[in-house]
């Protein structure tokens, strides 16, 4: 494993184990740096601001209160606590695995090519340290959660390297890079629901919804950074999969996401709960804005972690959230008159 690694590495990092500054960068090298400096990024590789991806484990904590009320308790909660920090963890692993490899290409990125690796402020063999302490840590507190959790985990810490790590690196194959990243989804949503205390897998008609919803986030990502890039051969330089998309392939994937969304979702909905159905324009309204801020000149879909500046947005996804857990609790038994559905077999909070 550490030979595959050493041979994706930047061809300018030199026998020290740092990487050679971008033409015109006066970044200061880790021995030049102060010490907190220094600290700061290997902090940085970890990425601790894109933890706020984790709250993707909410719905799977929801959807076990729906279906398993008598699991809640102050036990059930120190575990969801205990699983969010392994999960913050185990993800940062896979942050700074992907620093480290993507750093001869973040050169060629207007932005990324200040990032700490390739400006040359990170030791790689340190980085390496970072990321097997990270994830070791990770596993061993997913371990105390629960056996179900640990193996969950476990996949999420797998599919970074399956995405990363050549020779398979899928986030170089065109598509597989969208759907390879975005099952991350449904396993942060496994990870809430095992957190919880379940022990059986959660539907899977939703798992397969989730993950086509991440497929969309991600894809919009896609497109707004090649959008931004303005130039191909530049955007190539930058991701292989740039050499295949275009703008007008990576709108069409954008319709497939949204499309197999709407189809899992409406089988979870008619299988396990009708009234979420009465959640579906908001949903698709959400899609919609989703798209319009992807569209944005410099967009903050470009960077998930930032879309909290599209105050507007977050305002929107603040009400589809509290409707659908509204309608996760409610029975509104006319809907199963008019749809000819079954009843679902879970007791609702209220009815109307």
């Amino acid at each position: 494993m550490k030979q595959v690694l050493e041979e994706a590495q930047l061809s300018s990092i030199s026998t020290s184990g740092q990487a050679s500054a971008p033409a015109g960068s006066s970044m200061g090298t880790p021995a030049n740096a102060s010490m907190w400096t220094s600290i700061a990024a290997y902090v940085s590789i970890a990425r601790p601001d894109h933890w706020c991806k984790n709250v993707f484990m909410a719905l799977g904590v929801v959807l076990a209160y729906f279906y398993e009320p008598a699991l809640f308790g102050p036990h059930s909660w120190v575990m969801i606590a205990l699983g969010v920090a392994a999960t913050c963890l185990v993800a940062s692993s896979n942050y700074v695995i992907n620093e480290v490899l993507d750093a001869k290409n973040d050169q060629h990125h207007p932005v990324k090519r200040n990032r700490p690796i390739p400006s040359g402020r990170v030791r790689l063999s340190w980085a390496y340290a970072e990321w097997l302490g990270l994830g070791a840590i990770g596993l061993a507190l997913a371990w105390i959660v629960g056996e179900a959790f640990f193996v969950t985990a476990a996949f999420l810490l797998f599919m970074g390297l399956v995405y990363n790590v050549p020779p398979i690196r899928t986030k170089e194959l065109p598509y597989l890079d969208v759907v390879s990243e975005s099952v991350n989804n449904p396993i942060r949503l496994g990870l809430g629901w095992f957190a919880a205390g379940q022990t059986a897998v959660p539907p899977l008609s939703l798992l397969i919804a989730y993950w086509m919803v991440g497929a969309f986030f991600m894809g919009a990502k896609r497109f707004s950074e090649y959008r931004s890039i303005g130039d191909p051969s530049t955007a190539a330089a930058y991701r292989n999969s740039f050499r295949y998309y275009d703008e007008n392939k990576l709108l069409v994937s954008l319709f497939f996401y949204a499309t197999a969304t709407a189809l899992f979702l409406g089988i979870f909905i008619v299988r396990h709960h009708l009234e979420l159905i009465l959640c579906v324009p908001l949903m698709a309204g959400f899609f919609s804005y989703y798209l319009h801020v992807a569209l944005k000149d410099e967009s903050a879909a470009q960077a998930p972690e930032r879309l909290y500046r599209e105050r507007g947005l977050m305002i929107y996804l603040i009400i589809c959230v509290l409707a659908f857990v509204a309608c996760m609790f409610v029975e509104v038994p006319i809907l199963y008159e008019w749809f000819g559905a079954e009843p679902s077999r879970v007791a609702p909070l209220w009815k109307f």
